[in-house]
C-alpha cells in the first residue's frame, strides 16, 4: 500500500538521484487565468523527466535475487530513461522495450545509459506486451512504468516537495497516461492535506482514465490518437486505479491543438522546452473555472526531438495567425507583382513564399493567381493585410496553410 511511511522512505531514496526542481512562478499564466500559477519543472531532471523517481525507488525495494536476474521495462521514453539510469547506478543490466514511434532522442538517451533497446509495436500497450514476453523468456525482473505501487510511490514524492515549498497550494494538476504519477501525487497530497484538489489531465485522444472512472472500473480504449506520446496509453493500471478513484477530484482532457499553443507559450514566456505530455497541465490551466487560487502544474518531462519541435512551432505560428497564405488575382503583365510587393511592404507583411499560377483563367490578361505566404504579428495584423489587398481590388481569399506552409 501507499502509506505516509512509504512516501517518506521513497523521498529519502530518490533525493540521492534527483535534481532540485523548485517551483517556477508564471506571471504570464497567472495574468491569463486570474490565479497564482506555478510550474513544477520535472523536465529539468537529469533524465529529462520525473520517471527516475519511481524507477530508482522500485529498484531499491528489489531483492538481491531479483536484481541479479536483470531488469526489463516497457516505455514510450521517459520511464525507459529512468529505469536505464537507475539500473546503471545500481550496476544492474536493463532491457527496455519501446514503441517504434518513440522519438529518436528518447531511444538514443536510453541507450546512452547502457540499456539494451528493443523496438516493438506502435503504441505503449503493444510494447508492454512484448516486454512481458521477454521477461518470461529470459527470467528478467519486470519494472512497470505505472501499474506498480512502489513506482507510483516514488513518483508521488513530487507532492511532498510541492507542499513543502508551497504549503497553501489549492490545486495540483498532474498529467495522466497510465496513472502512476497521478496516483502517487494525489495519494500523498491528500495524506498531507485533504483540502488540496488534485486534477488529472489527459489527451482527448487517449482518455483511458476518464473513461475508466465513468465506468467504475478499468477499461481499454480501442485505439489512441494524440501527439502526447508519453501519455498515449489505451488502458490505465489496475493496481493504481483505486487510488485514483479515491484521491483525484476531476479529470480534464485537452486537444492536441491546445498542446501546440502551450508549447509556444512556454518557449516564448519561460524559455522552457516541455514535451507534449508535460504540456497537458499547462493547456488545462485555461479549463479551470477558478480565480485567486494557488495552482501548481506538474511539467512531467522535456524530452522532445528537434524535428517534432520544428513541426509544432510551424503549426503554432499558423494557429496564432503569425503565418498565413492568401490568394489574389492580378493581370499577367509587367509591374503587377511589384505593386503587390509594395503594398505588402507598406503593411509590414513579411513574404515567406510566392506561387504564381498562370492557368487559373483562359484569359491570362484578365487574371492570374498569386499565392502569398506571409508572416504577421497576429490576428489583427493579418486582417489589416487582407483588408489592404481587398481595398486595392485584388479580391484576396485565405488559403488553408499547413505546417509546411502549403495548401
Amino acid at each position: 500500500m501507499m502509506t505516509l511511511e512509504s512516501f517518506e522512505e521513497a523521498a529519502e531514496a530518490v533525493s540521492k538521484v534527483t535534481l532540485e526542481t523548485k517551483l517556477v512562478y508564471s506571471e504570464y499564466y497567472s495574468e491569463q487565468t486570474g490565479n497564482r500559477v506555478y510550474f513544477k519543472p520535472e523536465n529539468m531532471q537529469y533524465t529529462g523527466a520525473y520517471k527516475v523517481r519511481g524507477a530508482y525507488y522500485k529498484i531499491s525495494t528489489l531483492s538481491e535475487e531479483e536484481k541479479k536476474r536483470g531488469l526489463i521495462a516497457a516505455s514510450a521514453g521517459n520511464h525507459a530513461q529512468g529505469v536505464a539510469y537507475a539500473a546503471k547506478l545500481a550496476g544492474i543490466p536493463a532491457t527496455i522495450v519501446m514503441p517504434s514511434s518513440t522519438p529518436l532522442i528518447k531511444i538514443n538517451r536510453t541507450k546512452s545509459y547502457g540499456a539494451e533497446v528493443v523496438l516493438a509495436g506502435d503504441v505503449f500497450d503493444e510494447a508492454c506486451a512484448r516486454a512481458y514476453e521477454l521477461a518470461e523468456e529470459k527470467g528478467l525482473t519486470f519494472v512497470h512504468p505505472f501499474d506498480d505501487l512502489a513506482v507510483a510511490t516514488g513518483q508521488g514524492t513530487i507532492a511532498m516537495e510541492i507542499i513543502k515549498e508551497l504549503p497553501t497550494v489549492d490545486y495540483i494538476l498532474v498529467p495522466i497516461g497510465g496513472g502512476g504519477l497521478c496516483a502517487g501525487v494525489a495519494t500523498l497530497a491528500k495524506l498531507l492535506n485533504p483540502k488540496i484538489r488534485i486534477i488529472g489531465v489527459e489527451p482527448a485522444g487517449a482518455n483511458c482514465m476518464q473513461e475508466s472512472l465513468k465506468a467504475g472500473h478499468v477499461v481499454e480504449l480501442p485505439s489512441v490518437d494524440t501527439i502526447a506520446d508519453g501519455t498515449a496509453v489505451k488502458c490505465p493500471g489496475e493496481k493504481i486505479f483505486p487510488y485514483i478513484q479515491q484521491n483525484v477530484d476531476d479529470i480534464i482532457t485537452v486537444d492536441d491543438s491546445e498542446l501546440i499553443v502551450a508549447f509556444l507559450d512556454m518557449v516564448e514566456n519561460h524559455k522552457m522546452i516541455v514535451e507534449n505530455s508535460g504540456l497537458l497541465t499547462v493547456a488545462a490551466l485555461k479549463h479551470l473555472d477558478v480565480k485567486r487560487k494557488k495552482i501548481v502544474s506538474v511539467l512531467s518531462g522535456g524530452n522532445m526531438d528537434v524535428i517534432t519541435m520544428a513541426s509544432i512551432v510551424q503549426h503554432g505560428l499558423i494557429q496564432r495567425d503569425r503565418v498565413f497564405t492568401v490568394s489574389v488575382l492580378l493581370p499577367d503583365k509587367p509591374g503587377e507583382l511589384a505593386k503587390v510587393s509594395a503594398l505588402l511592404a507598406e503593411e509590414k507583411g513579411n513574404v515567406i513564399k510566392l506561387e504564381h499560377n498562370q492557368f487559373i483563367s483562359i484569359n491570362r490578361n484578365a487574371a492570374v493567381e498569386l499565392r502569398i505566404t506571409l508572416e504577421a504579428y497576429g490576428t489583427e495584423h493579418k486582417r489589416a493585410i487582407v483588408q489592404a489587398l481587398n481595398d486595392a481590388g485584388y479580391r484576396p481569399k485565405l488559403v488553408k496553410t499547413t505546417g509546411t506552409y502549403t495548401e
